[in-house]
């Protein structure tokens, strides 16, 4: 070491070079280890944003905020069950046609039961009985229960809606023969036949049924 060193005036840098002598000291691996990751910066923003919702009312409030944050995402979770409904439900309904037994039949099961009351107090018991029928299939299908598809016939369906619901399969069969008799036979339609599709309906309506037809297949649509 030079005795004389410490004699020696000290260096006095100008601007530039003391910006570069600082730059040069940080780059030092020691500096360079010590710097925050990414994730300790997000972090503190995130802490920073909590922190930013806390009330003036004391501390305690901002022990509500994770409570509050929790209560949004499951209203969001609400909202979008509300507004998209089941997706089972979903996948159903845009399976469902409006051809319904041969005739392009976009009503509900309702409308198509109000059809049925308005044919049976008028005494035309033959479109009562059909569109009893027709309505007992559309309520299934909007229950999901038996899918509705073009082509579909009333023994098609009877048999189908049978094996969801084996205490009323002889009911539907026979409603389905009821069916076809006034709509493609011409022979007349009866009260008793036409009372005995409306309990058959309600007796449905409160059954739960055994099996539901699975959803086809993207590549089988």
């Amino acid at each position: 070491m030079n005795p004389f060193a410490l004699l020696d005036p000290p260096v006095q840098p100008d601007a530039d070079q003391g910006r570069q002598w600082l730059l040069d000291e940080l780059s030092k691996p020691e500096y360079q280890a010590a710097r925050p990751t990414w994730f300790d910066q997000a972090s503190k923003a995130f802490q920073d944003w909590l922190g930013s919702l806390q009330a003036p009312g004391g501390p305690s409030f901002g022990a509500l905020i994770p409570l509050g944050v929790v209560l949004v995402v499951a209203a969001l979770i609400v909202v979008a069950f509300l507004v998209f409904g089941r997706p089972r439900l979903n996948t159903r309904s845009a399976l469902r046609t409006t051809e319904l037994f041969g005739a392009d039949d976009a009503r509900s099961a309702a409308e198509i039961r109000a059809a049925a009351r308005r044919a049976s107090s008028a005494g035309d018991w033959s479109t009562a009985i059909e569109e009893q029928y027709r309505a007992i299939a559309r309520a299934l299908a909007e229950r999901t229960v038996v899918l509705s598809a073009p082509g579909t016939t009333a023994q098609e369906f009877a048999s189908r809606a049978g094996r969801s619901f084996p205490d009323s399969a002889e009911e539907l069969r026979l409603g389905a023969r009821a069916f076809d008799e006034v709509r493609y036979l011409d022979q007349p339609g009866t009260s008793a036949g036409y009372d005995r599709l409306v309990a058959l309906d309600g007796a449905l309506e409160r059954a739960r049924p055994t099996r539901l037809e699975a959803v086809p297949s993207a590549a089988a649509r």
